[in-house]
């Protein structure tokens, strides 16, 4: 065959005219909803004589031919908007493809949020004894949908549920002791426990660009009401997060400095500082029992807020309901990135795909259709997982997979890691300088909140600092499949009397990749890296989070480091599927800031919020590695790779 005249356009200088030549592909018009849909707002009462703004879209031929639609929910208090009959929105449906489907949606404005009534409270607290008059979420979720189904026609009597983030968490709340009628339910992101590793705390620090972000914008609301339509734009009169908080000082002049009223909910985050009845009575998955309807729960691997989240929902869902149908998908993606965005890259890691599309066409439909509408099976596995380095989706059985099997990662001296335990028959540890003062930022370059790409940020710039230990492998001659929980264990002292210790899991990529395969890496990323960067010798954070040493020993009841004393640490950070690929190395570092992604520890045993400048005190901390203190990163890996 000739070669066209595509050929030499590719090889000109001038290629951008060249393409200038080629005839854009037509972009098809969008769904007309108004054209298929009639709106209907309702005020639905529940039990306790509170009533609740509810949106419904019924498909204008349910009305004309008398067909019958599943129902298909979301719960938020981000807004059911715009409000009116004549305005549409779109937000209420997953994609595209299930308003071209058919169904009925609803959108109901949560207690106490815009349109409805009540009172709102953050991550509203489960109700363990129940009378005729006490309403929770999962009450509120029942009666609406008794009330749908005697109210709304052209239903099939079969209603499903879905939603991201805080929607996610109203999802799980809505099948507690669920209503029959709810056949199905998507937790996406969903918020299971604000204190352990959602949006809250990680390892007892406050997650403090994120709330800070989030809260600035968040609030409480007069309601009924209509407003805000858009959250206002938070001025930190600055361009530095990290200079911006480190100026600010304590958690406490931080709340200060969100407005002359504050924020309530921020101030009940940092008033709360460990694990008490406030945070218990708002852990989501120990009520997670007698849950009739299939359940699909998704997450993200690189989903700053609620990881954790996903992964916990699935885990008390199989614990407290066998025999229902329980799957698990984990995919490439930042939060709620399945849905907004296309998931074929993220900063500079490229994910070969686009698999939001996948997830979208391939399960999430399927899901909904199989059990609202009497469709074909679906024949989803317990768990589709997307396993990084490799870009490919794998089945499971279970998660964390059962192929997958316990090895420790040894710290070994001279920065070097290994699986082998080390054999020094003497105390070997190495140190470092920890100044609160001058805490270890979490990526690179400025920026104000918490960039999504932080989760895959290189990591050389912390490789040079004093205060961060390094340790990795040598390269790899085969493949490391690395699939479920990472858990440190390290033996370690501090000269202080608290530290945090930052555990981060990192991927070495060859030093010689050169530039070619950074082509296209603005186009391929859902968020795009920052300027400047090279592939070549790139330092991938794949897992990293922290643990506050005053809870080394109980979340509930912190205790005060002895100095100098040497103790054993263990905690989880959240799980991965990870290949590190043959050439590169496995690499972990290990800190104690992390800043401005979590708060400042003053390394003194005081109240953190409150702390005073001189409370922040320089410590020398001592991570050992011999022996008898053998401290290691435990994981589970697939042998042989793949």
């Amino acid at each position: 065959m000739k070669p066209t005249v595509l050929l030499p356009c590719a090889l000109s200088l001038l290629s951008l005219a060249c393409q200038a030549q080629t005839p854009a592909p037509a972009t098809p018009a969008p769904y007309d909803l108004k054209a298929n849909y009639t709106k209907y707002e309702f005020r639905v009462p529940v039990r306790d004589g509170k009533k609740l703004f509810t949106v419904v879209y019924v498909p204008k031929d349910a009305e004309a031919s008398g067909k019958r639609y599943p129902f298909l929910m979301t719960r938020t208090p981000y807004s059911c908007g715009p409000y009116g009959v004549d305005r549409y929105g779109s937000r209420f449906a997953p994609s595209e493809d299930f308003l071209k489907a058919g169904y009925i949606f609803v959108c109901q404005d949560v207690r106490g949020r815009f349109m409805s009534e009540g009172v709102y409270q953050e991550m509203a607290p489960i109700k363990t004894g129940k009378g005729p008059r006490d309403a929770d979420a999962s009450t509120d979720m029942h009666d609406t949908v008794q009330w749908l189904l005697d109210h709304v026609k052209g239903h099939n009597g079969k209603l499903g549920i879905w939603g991201i983030s805080y929607p996610g968490f109203y999802t799980s709340t809505a099948i507690i002791d669920s209503h029959p009628a709810i056949k199905a339910a998507s937790p996406q992101a969903p918020i299971a426990d604000y204190f352990h590793r959602d949006d809250g705390y990680h390892g007892g620090a406050v997650m403090l660009a994120h709330n800070y972000g989030f809260l600035t914008g968040f609030k409480p609301q007069d309601n009924p009401t209509v407003e805000p339509k858009r959250w206002a734009s938070f001025d930190y009169n600055s361009k530095d997060a990290y200079d911006y908080f480190l100026k600010l000082g304590n958690l406490d002049n931080i709340a200060k400095s969100i407005g002359k009223d504050r924020n309530p909910y921020f101030d009940e985050l940092i008033e709360n500082d460990r694990y008490n009845d406030y945070w218990k009575a708002r852990s989501v998955g120990p009520h997670l029992k007698n849950i009739k309807a299939a359940v699909l729960t998704v997450g993200g691997w690189f989903d700053a807020e609620d990881l954790s989240g996903a992964l916990a929902t699935y885990q008390f869902i199989e614990k407290q309901n066998p025999g229902i149908s329980n799957a698990l998908v984990m995919g490439p993606w930042v939060h709620g990135g399945w849905v907004r965005n296309v998931g074929k890259g993220l900063g500079a890691v490229d994910f070969g795909s686009k698999t939001s599309e996948h997830f979208q066409k391939q399960i999430l439909l399927p899901f909904f259709e199989q059990h609202l509408r009497g469709g074909s099976d679906a024949k989803l596995p317990e768990a589709s997982i997307f396993e990084t380095g490799t870009n490919v989706w794998r089945q499971y059985s279970a998660w964390p997979p059962v192929e997958a099997k316990p090895r420790a990662l040894y710290l070994q001296a001279g920065g070097k890691l290994g699986w082998t335990a080390p054999a020094a028959g003497k105390a070997e540890f190495d140190s470092y300088v920890s100044d609160p003062n001058k805490p270890v930022p979490f990526i690179g370059y400025t920026s104000l909140g918490m960039p999504q790409e932080y989760m895959v940020a290189d990591q050389r710039f912390a490789a040079t600092r004093p205060d961060v230990l390094v340790y990795q492998t040598e390269v790899l001659e085969e493949d490391v499949t690395v699939a479920g929980p990472v858990s440190p264990r390290l033996f370690v002292s501090t000269s202080g009397t608290d530290a945090d210790w930052v555990v981060k899991l990192i991927d070495v990529y060859p030093p010689d990749l050169g530039e070619e395969p950074m082509r296209n890496r603005e186009q391929i990323a859902d968020v795009p890296p920052p300027p400047g960067f090279q592939l070549g010798g790139y330092q991938q954070l794949v897992r990293g989070d922290p643990l506050r040493g005053r809870f080394r020993k109980s979340f509930e009841k912190p205790e005060a480091m002895v100095p100098g004393q040497v103790e054993e640490i263990r905690f989880d950070i959240p799980d991965v599927a990870h290949t590190f690929r043959r050439g590169h190395r496995i690499m972990v570092q290990i800190q104690s800031s992390w800043f401005p992604l979590i708060d400042r520890n003053p390394q003194s045993f005081v109240q953190i919020r409150s702390a005073k400048p001189e409370d922040f005190k320089v410590a020398t901390q001592k991570v050992f590695h011999w022996k008898d203190q053998p401290s290691a990163v435990q994981l589970r890996v697939i042998e042989g790779g793949r």
